[in-house]
């Protein structure tokens, strides 16, 4: 067992022993890397697949049943003593059981085995799309958010605007001389795209800002809020081919969605690609900056800014082969 007198203490810059959820994913990945580069002690718990844990640099990796708040305990905790847990674990789909499984019950289990091991601080990755929750998997993360303000722990939500995966989908269509795709006029939207690096950086300095402590963060990349119809002449632009763009009309999608709901009343699978579409749709209509509450509208101006990469600079990379499209699970097209 550790000694915690051996523990850091965060905001000190001292060395932290951290135990890291969803680990696994791109931002998991980038989270951990800022972590162990900042000189972090990091524990992976990591969900079971096949019996076989993960390679995690730096780090240790233990398997984890997030099902069983047993497991938690004895297998991720294991009687030791931790300074802080950061979870970056979400559901993979947003579909109603995946979501209320994993964004809040797996979550509620770490919590309780974090508050019996005596951690000190949690850091969660949410979502800023919660600020209008119309969705299970955006109901699921608030429930999660209120237990863990309620828990007594210090607490840092951290609530990102759209990834870089999330908005490169169509990179590949275009290469290949098709049309760009948007909802409306492709200004519906806006978004400051955060890349997984900048948000990882992030992430892991909330253990030692204290003016992230207690407090919910909703945070973007660099540069101004950009709609999909920039996106997309960006990408024109750095291919030297003229613009094209095709129009997909929100009510396409509201039918699609009426219809599937009404079957999915008879076969299960159909419901939850009924909320898939639903998840789709939100994307396509609401922008990811901070929701105003006194006025209803989406301001870019008070969505806070961090880091150095921008979307541009990605499609670039992609582009010349130097980065990977890695899809996101929510990605409209």
């Amino acid at each position: 067992m550790t000694d915690s007198k051996t523990l850091g203490t965060p905001g000190s810059g001292s060395r932290l022993r951290v135990a890291m959820i969803g680990a696994t994913g791109t931002i998991g990945r980038a989270t951990v890397a800022a972590l162990v580069g900042l000189g972090h002690d990091v524990v992976c718990f990591a969900r079971a697949r096949g019996g076989i844990a993960p390679q995690i640099a730096g780090t240790t990796v233990r398997l984890v049943d997030f099902a069983d708040p047993a497991s938690v305990v004895r297998d991720g905790f294991a009687g030791e003593a931790f300074d802080a847990v950061v979870s970056c674990m979400a559901s993979r789909t947003g579909a109603p059981a995946d979501a209320w499984a994993i964004d809040h019950r797996a979550h509620l289990h770490v919590l309780n085995a974090a508050q019996a091991a005596g951690v000190g601080h949690f850091v969660l990755l949410s979502a800023i799309c919660v600020q209008k929750p119309l969705l299970a998997f955006q109901q699921a993360k608030l429930a999660f958010e209120a237990a863990l303000v309620a828990s007594g722990l210090r607490y840092s939500i951290v609530r990102p605007t759209a990834f870089f995966k999330s908005l490169s989908g169509q990179i590949e269509r275009v290469r290949q001389g098709k049309p760009f795709l948007i909802f409306g006029d492709g200004t519906l939207t806006a978004c400051k795209p955060i890349s997984d690096h900048d948000l990882g950086d992030y992430i892991a300095g909330c253990l030692d800002h204290p003016d992230r402590w207690d407090r919910v963060l909703p945070i973007g990349g660099p540069g101004e809020a950009i709609t999909p119809r920039q996106q997309g002449e960006a990408l024109f632009a750095m291919l030297g081919i003229p613009s094209r763009f095709k129009s997909v009309p929100v009510g396409l999608m509201d039918a699609i969605i009426a219809v599937m709901s009404v079957l999915g009343r008879i076969v299960r699978p159909l419901a939850d690609k009924a909320e898939l579409a639903r998840i789709g749709r939100y994307y396509a209509t609401e922008s990811m900056l901070v929701l105003d509450p006194a006025t209803g509208r989406y301001d870019a101006a008070a969505t806070p800014s961090t880091g150095t990469q921008s979307l541009f600079d990605y499609y670039r990379a992609v582009l010349a082969g130097d980065a990977a499209v890695e899809r996101g699970d929510h990605a409209v097209f």
